[in-house]
């Protein structure tokens, strides 16, 4: 990055999920933290809303995005991020699902990108986006192929039009999920991009539940001793959380030492023991929030 850099943030948000102060508190967040700050905001949304800074550029989304069946547990509504028109095309962009914390400069993960038509994702399956996991791809024509999240993405608009382009086309041959990497937005554009998929480091930013989150309370507690993880977990940029089972200001109420089980088994400790300097990180950007909401306008 060079501090002349521009680059610009992408959010998507459909339903009542999340108030337009969540959004506002990580559009603040993403600005205060990152240098360069982001040129350009771009919400991707089902309709206007109100209370938003002017200088956000709200998009409606597609209403083929907009389907039922696109807005489940597989969020292929995301995919619209790759629409071709409806994120400026002119910078690199980084796009984070709404529940995601951002501590640092949000800016560097753009050295990711090994070229423009580059698509990076938080690593979440066991193959890793690789020359092998590329040559898989290629042998098995499709059928094996390395996977992530998609709760961040680095992208530049201009080059990855086709994977928005191909889930339609399937779409309109196969139907929703006719064809299996279809059933997620994360699995589609790992699928549909595979040759120039990355990465992004683990040192950068994770998602809670993969990162701190383990059945098995000792083996936590043991792992969030070791010297070299605090290190890494005091370089993050951003956590993105579930949403679901793990709601923010939620974490707020929950006692020292707290625990939260997920659907899998995984255990959340609500300790800095456990969570290392990321506890109070959250602690403080939900406070933040807490009291903005409780702040009349």
């Amino acid at each position: 990055m060079t501090p002349d850099q521009k680059w610009q943030v992408i959010l998507v948000l459909w339903g009542t999920k999340y108030p337009v102060s969540d959004v506002s508190h990580l559009i603040a967040t993403i600005r205060a933290h990152s240098n360069p700050a982001p040129a350009r905001v771009v919400l991707l949304t089902d309709h206007i809303r109100d209370g938003l800074d002017p200088d956000v550029i709200q998009r409606q989304m597609p209403e083929f995005f907009l389907r039922p069946e696109f807005k489940g547990s597989g969020c292929q509504a995301k995919l619209c991020i790759f629409e071709k028109g409806l994120v400026p095309p002119d910078m690199p962009a980084i796009f984070v699902d709404i529940d995601t914390v951002v501590f640092g400069n949000l800016a560097r993960l753009l050295g990711v990108m090994v070229n423009r038509k580059t698509v990076a994702i938080l690593q979440s399956a066991i193959l890793p986006f690789s020359s092998f996991a590329r040559f898989l791809h290629r042998v098995t024509l499709g059928q094996r192929y390395a996977r992530g999240n998609s709760s961040i993405v680095v992208f530049h608009p201009a080059e990855c039009t086709h994977i928005a382009r191909r889930f339609r086309e399937l779409e309109a041959q196969h139907g929703p999920n006719g064809v299996r990497p279809m059933i997620a937005d994360e699995r589609f554009m790992s699928w549909a991009n595979q040759p120039n998929m990355r990465a992004i480091p683990r040192r950068m930013a994770v998602k809670l539940p993969t990162e701190f989150m383990l059945p098995w309370r000792w083996l936590i507690l043991r792992r969030a001793s070791l010297p070299w993880v605090r290190r890494r977990w005091n370089g993050l940029i951003a956590v993105t959380l579930p949403g679901i089972e793990v709601k923010g200001e939620a974490l707020l109420t929950l006692a020292d030492g707290a625990e939260i089980i997920d659907r899998k088994g995984r255990r959340l400790i609500w300790s800095e023991a456990a969570l290392g300097p990321v506890k109070m990180q959250l602690e403080n950007y939900y406070r933040i929030l807490q009291a903005n909401k409780d702040t009349p306008q």
